[in-house]
């Protein structure tokens, strides 16, 4: 399904991966990549959810994780908009996120796993 201005996003509901989630990792990849600019204005969490066939807390969830992250920004009764002010190596790190996070997908390993393995290689990587 799609959202307003130019999202499109799908769930599909019988996938092991929650729905906010899904939604969560379509849209850092859509603004990791750049096919959402700096200052594209998203749909309300409502009208989101309500394109999407999904709760608003699951719209919403998903909103905050991404504001959290520093991709999206709420400016009030505005509305939802990418972040500006991001740079180069944290959109590579997340368009490599998002990659790494539609292969577990596909490849059936629960969110659960997939992040202690992210946790596990990011300890290793630290030095000592």
């Amino acid at each position: 399904m799609s959202g307003g201005a130019g999202v499109r996003i799908t769930v599909d509901q019988g996938s092991a991966v929650p729905p906010y989630e899904q939604v969560r990792g379509q849209l850092a990849e859509l603004i990791g990549t750049g096919r959402l600019a700096v200052g594209t204005r998203l749909p309300t969490v409502r009208r989101f959810a309500a394109d999407l066939g999904l709760a608003v807390n699951t719209v919403a969830r998903a909103y905050r994780e991404l504001e959290a992250a520093g991709l999206l920004e709420t400016r009030g009764r505005h509305g939802t908009f990418v972040a500006p002010g991001r740079d180069d190596a944290a959109d590579r790190l997340q368009r490599m996120a998002a990659g790494y996070a539609a292969e577990a997908a596909r490849l059936g390993v629960p969110p659960a796993t997939a992040l202690a393995m992210v946790r596990a290689a990011l300890d290793a990587a630290r030095p000592a």
